[in-house]
């Protein structure tokens, strides 16, 4: 049975809405009781926001209800660590590089830093965006953990998993190692994969005008912060000897920072990777991850500067998981098992938001001060997901539940439940529906 619909079955619900939403919000506060300065002070890996490579969970998973067991998941995930998406990210900091060695003004840190640089560049060739051997560990370990997890969704010869990925290679070879995992705990389970241009729609959907309009504001406050918090003078310093060589509108000081950082902190992406993090200081890598923060919290989160609709790009996807969970609720003959996509994180960002998953849907107004609220990292490294576990009595027809998995750990949904982390599905549905209806009719 391929359970993603073709003509959708979609029912009507009444919307339920509860104080308990905001205790639930309350809860990501409280067990993120580090700031994200401190954070990433603890751990320079997580300022490279959406280069940070997955960090497996280490929290234990509340049991199921007494009476309930989990049959079925529905499912969007980020590929694994990938290589640069483009040359032009290696080379623009080589050849300033190389450039001042032509002149004679490289530090000796300097000349450390190109020479790690033109080390590792030839590997990139012909690999650009391609998944690394990190990118793929990531995805075996998420599969695993979802077997591990959840056996009764995956477990016997009636299970089926339905599988899409976009047709990005690093996508693609993402989707298989989690696949393999999962075939190799149940030899006997019913694997479907598929990629097509014809799933792009929802797996990978681009911005219609309207969002485009609202993103037009995000280009003048993000420069705004770059200009506040890129500060170059001593990373500058201490690579080149002569102040004139970088100091000069040009060189582009600023650019210049920013560009070797994203080098720096996509090393992180490769099991051989060079460790270059001593370029910068901690500090410097806190306020380069801000204007990251900010940039992406405009772009892809319900930020009230691009008029709170960005989420909405994941529309689509959204009403696919829904729509494919109603053709699974309403099969005679469906038992359990799982529909899996796989994508990117301009997916998984905004789609957390759209879904309200702890605090990714919060609006905020004052930017100066938006990680106390919305922290791009958790939400976002690679081999980043979203699951929803649906569970169903084992015995009669009471309510089906359903908990939500941010990156595997879980996470508080926008209705009301007296069991978090579960709550009815019919109460959740009904108010993504109305969520989604209410957007298209403005």
């Amino acid at each position: 049975m391929t359970i993603y619909p073709l003509n959708p079955i979609m029912k009507t619900s009444k919307l339920l809405l509860g104080a308990s939403f905001f205790v639930c919000q309350a809860l990501f506060s409280a067990a993120s009781a580090q700031t994200a300065k401190e954070e990433i002070y603890a751990d320079i890996l997580k300022s490279a926001s959406n280069h940070m490579a997955y960090q497996a969970p280490t929290q234990k998973l509340t049991p199921a209800p007494k009476g309930y067991k989990p049959f079925y998941m529905t499912h969007y995930g980020r590929h694994g660590s990938r290589w640069l998406l483009g040359d032009g990210e290696y080379m623009s900091v080589i050849n300033a590089l190389r450039s001042a060695q032509r002149q004679g003004v490289l530090t000796p840190l300097g000349i450390e830093a190109l020479a790690k640089l033109e080390r590792f560049y030839p590997c990139t060739k012909g690999r650009l965006g391609d998944l690394t051997d990190i990118g793929e560990i990531q995805h075996h370990g998420i599969g695993k953990r979802m077997t591990e997890h959840f056996p009764e969704v995956f477990a016997g010869k009636t299970a089926e998993v339905d599988a899409r990925s976009t047709v990005v290679l690093r996508c693609i070879l993402s989707m298989t190692a989690e696949c393999e995992e999962i075939t190799a705990f149940n030899p006997q389970i019913r694997m479907h994969n598929d990629v097509s241009e014809a799933f792009q729609w929802y797996l990978n959907a681009g911005w219609n005008r309207q969002l485009n309009e609202a993103n037009g504001a995000r280009g003048g406050i993000v420069n705004s912060y770059k200009r506040k918090y890129t500060h170059p003078e001593r990373l500058c310093r201490s690579l080149f000897t002569d102040e004139n060589y970088w100091d000069n509108e040009d060189f582009r000081p600023k650019s210049f920072m920013r560009n070797l950082f994203r080098v720096v902190n996509n090393m992180q992406s490769h099991g051989n990777g060079e460790d270059m993090w001593n370029l910068y200081t901690k500090e410097e890598c806190y306020d380069l991850w801000k204007i990251e923060n900010i940039d992406w919290y405009l772009g892809y989160g319900a930020a009230p500067q691009t008029k709170g609709v960005m989420p909405f790009s994941q529309a689509n996807l959204l009403r696919n998981m829904i729509e494919t969970t109603d053709t699974v609720m309403a099969s005679k003959t469906y038992t359990n098992g799982a529909a899996l996509r796989f994508g990117h994180e301009v997916c998984v960002m905004p789609l957390a938001c759209l879904m309200e998953l702890d605090s990714c849907g919060r609006k905020v107004d004052d930017l100066d001060h938006l990680e106390d609220s919305w922290v791009n990292y958790r939400i976002y490294p690679m081999g980043c997901n979203i699951q929803l576990v649906f569970y169903r009595p084992t015995k009669g027809n009471g309510a089906v539940l359903v908990k939500a998995l941010l990156n595997e750990k879980e996470a508080s949904l926008p209705v009301h439940t007296d069991q978090y982390p579960y709550y009815k599905w019919d109460d959740l549905r009904a108010y993504y529906i109305k969520k989604l209806d209410d957007f298209e009719k403005k």
